[in-house]
């Protein structure tokens, strides 16, 4: 595995967020890999993109995403108050207008447009709908 990083997602609705990745940012689940506890929770899952995972569970019945965790709480809704990612994950791309397209088709909300970054790289940010937010990339 030349992967040494691999990001650790939370996700209240984990079975609800291996569908949405998939199909708004082009994600594959390793099937093999899932397991769903017996309260139909997700207990692990990992999917890929180029080559690199990321994993997701169902911490316990009392996570809630940053989204949620907003509604009711008013430091989160200020810290999420900006276009930028927090806490969050880049992802780089070898088609970066194709991938914000599909993003776009699938409903993601996009926090921040397609555009140059000033860095060598022309990103897009966008939410999932538990409010991670994830940012793609692709040299410029």
């Amino acid at each position: 595995m030349s992967q040494r990083i691999v990001p650790m997602i939370a996700y209240a609705d984990g079975l609800a967020a291996i569908d949405f990745l998939k199909g708004a940012f082009g994600f594959q689940e390793d099937e093999s890999q899932r397991y769903v506890n017996d309260d139909e929770s997700l207990g692990h899952a990992e999917l890929e993109l180029g080559g690199d995972r990321v994993m997701l569970a169902t911490p316990n019945p009392h996570y809630e995403g940053p989204k949620r965790h907003g509604e009711h709480c008013e430091p989160a809704r200020r810290w999420l108050d900006n276009p930028w990612v927090i806490d969050g994950v880049f992802v780089q791309v070898d088609d970066i207008d194709a991938h914000y397209a599909q993003a776009q088709e699938a409903g993601a909300t996009i926090v921040r447009a397609l555009a140059d970054s000033g860095y060598g790289f022309r990103v897009y940010t966008a939410e999932d709908p538990e409010g991670h937010r994830w940012m793609f990339g692709q040299p410029s």
